[in-house]
């Protein structure tokens, strides 16, 4: 049906000789992805075994069905429907909103209703700051994140091999190294507009916000990455450094903590994703990626590049339509683990830390001439 799937639950009756497995573990992939952004909006304060809760209900229901809306042909807002919403459906190519704003609005409620980390404003209500531990492995994992966007992106078109009509020279692939160069223009501009406008705030050269500002313009694409010209990408990552620098400002004013910043990363440049490819989408383009080039073919498109209101229209109702999903969802949730006193750990956990109070140990043998506990059984000692 156009809200939820009806049958292959769990690959259930799934016809063997004919379904592509691969196809399968693609998509749980995404599911992972939806859980992690959510998970590093609640980082530092939260009980293991709401993780674990939260995971379930919101890779196993939330999520899904979000996805099927938008990338199943049944799916209301889908692109490949045989009855398109507003005539065009919604083009999520790769997940802005379905995985990226989906994971943030998820997260949003979480820290919400959680509150900031001891800590991190003080009595006067000014933010402290609280640098990571490792400024190399933020690094080293925004270079395999950008790695990993080379399967996320230009990987969604399934396959390669796949001819337009009327041309000798174009297919997928040409499509897909066009969706390559696309996803690379937006994050390196993001991050070289990050670079330059935190150092005319704050002073000084920050590599770790670069290494945020590169993963915004990198969910701000993701949307379009297969439907806009180069060009256009470059302007997707310009903006999506300003929407990332902006709202995290905004965070610090609320009050707001979210140790990754996932909420303004992914929720902000999610967000601001599909409404550029509502601005910006090239009917060519579209074409090729939903029909595989096939002529004869007429696709609402970009509201800049002429093409009306219908597409730009059916992205602001599916940003709209996801974040109103998550929040009835997932909003009530977390407000019943927060009841159930199982989702925030307690304030001497929190400070003497979540690796040794909850999991037996530091992770970093770095501790030797701190006042910390060394060991769990020490801990649980000063605990008695």
């Amino acid at each position: 049906g156009p809200f939820i799937g009806t049958c292959f639950f769990a690959l259930k009756d799934v016809p063997d000789g004919k379904y592509d497995y691969s196809y399968f573990l693609y998509q749980w992939s995404f599911a992972i992805a939806v859980a992690g952004i959510t998970s590093g909006s609640i980082a530092e304060r939260t009980q293991f075994s709401a993780y674990l809760i939260f995971s379930f209900f919101l890779s196993g229901f939330v999520y899904p069905i979000v996805a099927h809306w938008v990338w199943s042909s049944s799916g209301w807002l889908s692109t490949s429907s045989a009855d398109l919403f507003l005539g065009s459906g919604a083009i999520d190519f790769a997940g802005s909103g379905v995985v990226h704003l989906v994971g943030a609005i998820a997260g949003f409620w979480g820290s919400l209703i959680e509150g900031p980390r001891v800590g991190r404003y003080d009595a006067f209500g000014r933010p402290v700051v609280m640098r990571g531990h490792n400024a190399t492995l933020v690094v080293l994992g925004t270079f395999l994140l950008w790695f990993g966007w080379f399967g996320f992106n230009p990987g969604s078109f399934n396959e390669i091999l796949v001819a337009y009509p009327n041309t000798t020279n174009q297919g997928n692939w040409t499509a897909i190294g066009r969706t390559a160069v696309t996803t690379t223009l937006s994050g390196s501009m993001a991050g070289i507009v990050t670079l330059f406008g935190r150092r005319l705030l704050v002073g000084h050269w920050d590599a770790l916000d670069v290494c945020n500002g590169v993963l915004g313009g990198f969910v701000a694409i993701t949307s379009g990455c297969a439907v806009v010209e180069p060009w256009a990408a470059i302007i997707c990552g310009f903006v999506a450094a300003w929407v990332l620098i902006g709202l995290n400002m905004v965070a610090l004013k609320l009050h707001f903590d979210d140790p990754l910043e996932a909420v303004q990363l992914h929720g902000g440049c999610g967000a601001w994703g599909l409404i550029f490819t509502g601005l910006f989408a090239k009917e060519e383009f579209i074409i090729q990626a939903y029909d595989s080039g096939k002529g004869g073919i007429s696709r609402s498109y970009g509201l800049l590049l002429g093409g009306g209101w219908g597409l730009f229209c059916a992205q602001a109702i599916e940003l709209v339509a996801i974040v109103a999903w998550v929040s009835v969802t997932m909003g009530p949730l977390f407000y019943i683990l927060h009841k159930l006193k199982v989702l925030r750990i307690s304030i001497d956990e929190e400070v003497a830390g979540l690796d040794i109070s909850s999991h037996g140990g530091y992770a970093y043998h770095n501790q030797e001439d701190d006042e910390r506990p060394l060991r769990y059984k020490d801990y649980i000692r000063m605990q008695n």
